[in-house]
């Protein structure tokens, strides 16, 4: 019975997050390479046998598929820029957070050269390598294919398009409602602070607050996918009333209102467009009318 030695695999970037994967890879029985700036984080990842190397071009040439994952693209580019001629014939998986235009601009700068697929991780560095791992790629499906592997050895991994910014435009949009939900939540702890009510007070509330949001927010992508904003059971102009009294509470209380401020603004601007009896998910032209004036 003969048995298949795992691809040798790269990993650029030794944050916490490019630790886990190159642990991860480990664990799982891949020949590792790693390189990153400060030689010394590499320490406890060569105690357990990853092979160090001296610069990009080194670490990859030392691999069929390099990893990367750094602060942005910008890094990106410059580490794989460093790595030259390397990268020919070679695979680079982009796992770095970043725009989807600067996931576009470093497709290109490998496709010069090698093979590229663009990545983004939806969860913390304490999932990688268990299923509850996620992470999102787009670029060639058969090039996704041919690394299942390895991809497979970090989590779950799933594929959303050949086109290369479309795992970090999910990126970004779910990363939009992680942070602005994380927003919303310290927000409304500081008003209701302000009104004597202790944040373990609040918590079971909020928490019942955020059991309805799934079927309000399926309710609203099928709207928006559609462009059916009628029979509506929550229209604009009551949500209109609502943000201002919103406001008002977040003043009296002392706390800044810019972000509902802002909500207001569109709020306002649908009512104005003469669409106050649609259903809310109508704001969300506006947002993007706004945003193109």
């Amino acid at each position: 019975m003969t048995t298949t030695t795992p691809t040798p695999v790269t990993v650029l970037g030794l944050g916490p997050m490019g630790q886990a994967l190159a642990g991860a890879l480990l664990d799982a029985g891949y020949p590792v390479t790693v390189w990153n700036r400060t030689e010394a984080k590499a320490q406890a990842l060569r105690d357990r046998g990853a092979r160090w190397a001296p610069t990009p071009a080194a670490a990859v040439a030392a691999s069929e598929v390099t990893l990367v994952n750094v602060v942005d693209h910008d890094a990106v580019d410059a580490i794989l820029g460093a790595a030259g001629d390397a990268l020919s014939d070679r695979t680079v998986i982009g796992l770095s957070s970043d725009t989807p235009d600067r996931a576009r601009r470093t497709a290109k700068l490998v496709g010069n050269q090698g093979r590229y697929l663009d990545g983004a991780i939806m969860t913390p560095t304490d999932t990688i390598g268990s299923q509850d791992a996620s992470i999102l790629l787009s670029g060639p499906h058969e090039l996704y294919d041919a690394h299942r592997p390895v991809l497979d050895a970090l989590g779950r991994s799933s594929w959303v398009g050949d086109e290369y910014g479309r795992a970090a435009a999910f990126d970004m949009a779910l990363l939009d409602l992680f942070w602005t939900s994380v927003g919303g939540f310290q927000h409304a702890l500081m008003v209701a602070s302000a009104n004597g009510i202790e944040p373990e007070e609040l918590l079971p509330h909020a928490h019942g607050i955020v059991a309805i949001l799934s079927p309000v927010f399926t309710d609203l992508a099928e709207r928006i996918e559609r462009d059916r904003h009628d029979d509506s059971s929550a229209s604009v102009s009551s949500v209109a009333a609502s943000v201002r009294h919103l406001i008002a509470a977040s003043r009296d209380a002392g706390v800044d209102a810019g972000l509902l401020d802002a909500f207001r603004g569109y709020v306002d601007a649908t009512v104005a467009a003469g669409h106050g009896d649609a259903e809310i998910s109508r704001i969300a032209q506006e947002m993007t009318t706004l945003t193109r004036e």
